[in-house]
């Protein structure tokens, strides 16, 4: 049971409302993820992928050395659904995720050294 087919109106408005950095482009939800290059790529090629898997909705990537595009449809259902709007959501909290922000033991990557860049962060 793939759920409600949500419309444009209302699919741009909780991406608006949800995941500000998403937007809805020829039936997808989609974003563009930028790297520090081809590692960090890598990374985040195999984080939406376990991602995906475990929830069992996988998303079309496109990859290059510096950016990942992660674009999202039901395609059973042939529209966008809550399991687009949640695996969106999960991909955005880890692939955004940055340690140094929480105040905690865990530093995040030093940004700062292009040895160690990762992710560029909005």
């Amino acid at each position: 049971m793939t759920g409600k087919v949500y419309s444009e109106s209302e699919t741009k408005q909780r991406l608006e409302n949800e995941l500000p950095h998403w937007f809805l482009e020829d039936g997808w939800i989609r974003r563009k993820y930028k790297t520090s290059g081809w590692k960090a790529t890598l990374m985040v090629v195999n984080t939406v992928g376990h991602l995906a898997e475990a929830a069992w909705h996988h998303p079309d990537l496109t990859v290059s050395y510096a950016f990942v595009i992660v674009k999202l449809c039901t395609h059973d259902a042939k529209g966008i659904t809550d399991k687009d709007f949640e695996l969106a959501a999960k991909i955005e909290q880890v692939i955004g995720w940055q340690p140094a922000n929480e105040g905690g033991a865990l530093t995040g990557t030093p940004n700062d050294d292009v040895r160690f860049k990762y992710i560029k962060y909005d």
